[in-house]
Formats: structure tokens, C-alpha cells, sequence
């Protein structure tokens, strides 16, 4: 359904070139749901925001790469061309609705935009399918609600709007960037069930952008791990979880509050992400790496198969120097 081929998205600044994406692939199938994670900084949002343009430019520049979504091509498409893919083929949940809903518009102007624009159909039938998107995510006593303004929703309900924003014209595609971060623990586990929910009634296929891997190991059959703009790990959720093949998706595993013993210090990864304005020696996770030796600075490491379906870019254990999970 998506095939994205070594997308290279930098940021012409002041201080210089930043690599926020420096040559990112991967591949999504219909109804399939793969996670991207890493820490923040990593380049996940900028990924996926390159797909549909929606980074500002300047000094945002998509410098390679394709992304064909069937034959059209994301990257070269014109901005008529983006703007019949954006909120119809693809929709996107963004990290905080409080400031990706208007404050200034009622719930029900915002949600019945995509089905006039997209579906040319009338205010009438368009408010009818507006309210009916809001009971299916749970909002209670819609038909009154939806004249609402968005303060007037709690986070967890402006959530839910976001959800039925996104999906009330059946996208292929769903990008949920975050879509929990900001909610507790009980909220966090109704809107991830709601997500599955409507991806299974749909059929859609779902992008789900996180530094959470306890949400991955969930909601996600395949996980693209992030660090400094590069793809370091690529595998089936259930093989990353038993088999991690990077140091930094072990010290992401480590740092899960419940992976921890009991009495003992929480893990941190120790030091920073590397300055993405300066060209990095070989490895740039070697700073921070319980593993790392002088090679690692090197020769830059690259994606290389290590069973069917896993991919890593860990120098000493594609040499099979090391091992992580003995």
C-alpha cells in the first residue's frame, strides 16, 4: 500500500544542516500496523510529515526518496495532488489536539470539512455523518455536543474528536503521531482499543508514531526503531521484543518502568542524542553505547538482514561480536 525508499527530509537553519531524516525506508500493507519508534528528536514526526507536506519549507527540504502510495509518488506530488490524499486516503492524528483542533470553530464545522471538500456532500448529510462519528468513538450525547467548542472538551473526549476527525472519510491510511502521550494511564488504553476497533471495521492501515514501546508491543505488528534520523532496527513486534538486535532498542526495552525489579534505580540511557548538524564517524549511537568500540567509529553502519524479516544496523552484531539476548 506504501513502499517509502530512503527519504531524506534536512532543515536549512542557521547553525547549519539538520538531518532530521537521513535516508529512512519502509513498507506498509493494507490493514497492517507498524510502529516507528525512538526518543524524541529521532526524526519519527518529520518522517511522516514529510509523507504528506506538511513540514514548513523553507527550511524544510525533502532532499531524496520516494514514498509511491499504489503509483502516485508523495514526495514529487503537487500540492492538488496532496490535498486529495490529505484527509481522504490518509488522515493523520496529530500529539495535541487542544492545538490541532481550532479554538476558534465549532466541533461540528471542523468535522464535517473533510466530507464537503472530499466527499462533496451537503451540510445536512455532512452534519448527520458528524454526529454519527462521534458515537462511534464514544462521545456522549452527540447531537448536542457537537455545536461544542473544543475547550469545552476534556483531553481525553478531544482525543476521541481527533479519531473521528481522521476516520470519518475511511481512510487506507491512519497516522497516530503520539496519540496518548498526554493522557492517563486508563484514557491512554480506551483510545488505543478505539483505534483497533475502527481499524478492524475499516480495514484501515495504521502508522503509529511513539517513544512508548510498552503501546507498541500492543497495538503494532512490525516496529521501525529511530535513532538520529536512521532506521537501526526493523522487526516483527513479537521478534523485537524477544530478540532485540541493537544496543539502542535494548536500552529502550531497559528504560520500560515495568520491565524494572523491584527496589532497584530505574535504567537511563546515559548521555544525548549526537547534533544532527554535524556528520557523525561511523556509529551514532557509540557515545552511548554499553557495546561500542573503536570500530564502531568507523565505517557507517547500514540496515543488513540478520533472520527473515529482522533487520539491524549494529556493526558487532552483524560480525556477531556480540550478543544482546544470552
Amino acid at each position: 500500500m506504501l513502499q517509502v525508499e530512503d527519504l531524506k527530509t534536512h532543515f536549512h537553519t542557521r547553525d547549519g544542516v539538520v538531518r532530521a531524516v537521513d535516508g529512512v525506508s519502509f513498507s506498509l500493507d493494507k490493514g497492517q500496523t507498524i510502529g516507528i519508534v525512538g526518543e524524541s528528536g529521532s526524526g519519527k514526526s518529520v518522517t511522516c510529515y514529510s509523507l504528506l507536506g506538511l513540514i514548513p519549507m523553507p527550511p524544510g527540504k525533502i532532499e531524496g526518496g520516494t514514498a509511491k502510495l499504489g503509483e502516485l509518488d508523495l514526495l514529487s506530488a503537487s500540492e492538488e495532488e496532496l490535498r486529495n490524499v490529505r484527509g481522504k486516503r490518509i488522515s493523520m492524528i496529530f500529539q495535541d489536539p487542544m492545538t490541532s483542533l481550532n479554538p476558534y470553530l465549532r466541533i461540528s464545522t471542523q468535522l464535517m470539512e473533510p466530507l464537503l471538500i472530499h466527499e462533496g456532500l451537503d451540510k445536512k448529510a455532512a452534519m448527520s455523518r458528524a454526529i454519527e462519528s462521534l458515537e462511534e468513538v464514544g462521545i456522549p450525547d452527540a447531537t448536542s455536543r457537537i455545536r461544542s467548542y473544543p475547550h469545552e472538551f476534556s483531553g481525553g473526549m478531544r482525543q476521541r474528536v481527533m479519531i473521528a476527525m481522521a476516520l470519518i472519510t475511511k481512510p487506507e491510511i491512519l497516522i497516530a503521531d503520539e496519540p496518548t502521550t498526554a493522557l492517563d494511564v486508563t484514557v491512554q488504553k480506551e483510545v488505543l482499543d478505539l483505534i483497533k476497533g475502527r481499524q478492524r471495521t475499516l480495514g484501515t492501515a495504521v502508522i503509529f508514531i511513539t517513544h512508548d514501546l510498552a503501546v507498541v508491543s500492543n497495538v503494532c505488528d512490525h516496529v521501525y526503531v529511530m535513532y538520529a534520523g536512521k532506521v537501526v532496527e526493523s522487526a516483527p513486534t513479537a521478534r523485537l521484543f524477544s530478540h532485540a538486535e541493537h544496543p539502542y532498542t535494548k536500552a529502550l526495552q531497559r528504560s520500560i518502568p515495568a520491565m524494572q525489579k523491584k527496589g532497584e534505580p530505574l535504567y537511563t540511557i546515559e548521555g544525548l542524542p549526537p547534533d544532527l548538524t554535524k556528520p557523525v564517524a561511523g556509529c551514532s549511537f557509540t557515545d552511548r553505547c554499553d557495546y561500542a568500540e573503536a570500530s564502531c567509529r568507523g565505517t557507517a553502519p547500514v540496515l543488513k538482514e540478520s533472520t527473515e524479516g529482522h533487520e539491524t544496523a549494529c556493526l558487532r552484531r552483524q560480525a556477531g561480536e556480540i550478543d544482546l539476548n544470552s
